[in-house]
């Protein structure tokens, strides 16, 4: 899919819920579906600078897309880069460099975060970006 796509079926799932803490509860579920960073991964090169909660996200170049894995040691945090490798992983890295980000106030989350895990999504989104760049330019 996608990365439209994937952002359009997020809009549609978040849509479902009539408030907040139902929205919040289905975060913290797509954050236990995430699949684990390896280990070795877990590493200060790959922490996500700007976060309240350790958060790491690994990316790596795999038949022309990026494979991202991640992890956090926060619940709603494992949920929100949940939604984001959702969006980003097995994509191609002019695909995520050329990606808005609107979905994410579409569904309203950056407004109902607190100042610093607004501010982490803001850097999570950053560092996935970063990857693409920096993978973009090896091409």
């Amino acid at each position: 899919m996608i990365i439209q796509e994937l952002q359009a079926d997020i809009i549609d799932e978040f849509s479902l819920f009539d408030d907040w803490m139902q929205r919040y509860e289905y975060i913290i579920d797509l954050g236990k579906s995430l699949p684990l960073i390896d280990e070795q991964y877990k590493t200060e090169d790959n922490i996500i600078k700007g976060c309240q909660s350790k958060v790491w996200v690994h990316g790596e170049l795999i038949e022309d897309k990026i494979v991202f894995t991640a992890d956090s040691d926060a619940i709603l945090t494992k949920g929100i880069i949940a939604i984001l490798i959702r969006v980003f992983s097995n994509q191609k890295a002019t695909d995520i460099l050329d990606a808005n980000t609107d979905f994410i106030d579409a569904i309203g989350l950056k407004e109902h975060l607190s100042p610093t895990r607004a501010n982490g999504l803001v850097s999570m989104i950053k560092q996935i970006k970063m990857y693409a760049l920096a993978f973009n330019a090896k091409k």
